[in-house]
């Protein structure tokens, strides 16, 4: 979803978190049509970085670590303690974690790469399938 600036937020249709949305499909924004054409890419193995301008709608602790997230490298992950480090703020590991699985920015802010502590893939909101996929491409595309 997108508006004439900036992409809004990410679905998956099969698993919508904003059903009200889906009916407003905006398929002529050229920025959404930039966003589909740099998914694609990803997903081929073409991609490793996203230029589509986001606009991150949330509190300003979810903007600060979903501008965290942007920091990980392609094919890394990080934890959520590190996370919790990286915005200032080591007690807020499970904060952190609430933040991630609200991020309406999946795969282009790369939520999938914040794994537990002990290197266990925990909690992912489009669930730890996709999340395990997702590293794995990353990993053999790397």
């Amino acid at each position: 979803m997108a508006d004439d600036e900036a992409i809004l937020r990410i679905e998956l249709v099969d698993q919508p978190r904003h059903k009200d949305l889906l009916d407003k499909k905006n398929v002529d924004s050229g920025v959404l049509k930039k966003c589909i054409k740099e998914l694609d890419e990803y997903f081929r193995g073409e991609r490793k970085n996203f230029s589509v301008k986001l606009k991150k709608q949330g509190t300003d602790f979810q903007k600060n670590v979903w501008d965290a997230l942007e920091t990980i490298p392609f094919g890394k992950t990080v934890s959520y303690e590190d996370i919790a480090m990286k915005i200032g703020n080591k007690k807020a590991v499970r904060a952190v974690g609430l933040a991630n699985g609200k991020n309406p920015h999946w795969i282009i802010v790369p939520c999938h790469r914040v794994i537990g502590k002990s290197g266990k893939l925990t909690g992912y909101a489009s669930g730890l399938d996709r999340k395990e996929w997702l590293l794995e491409h990353e990993k053999r595309v790397a």
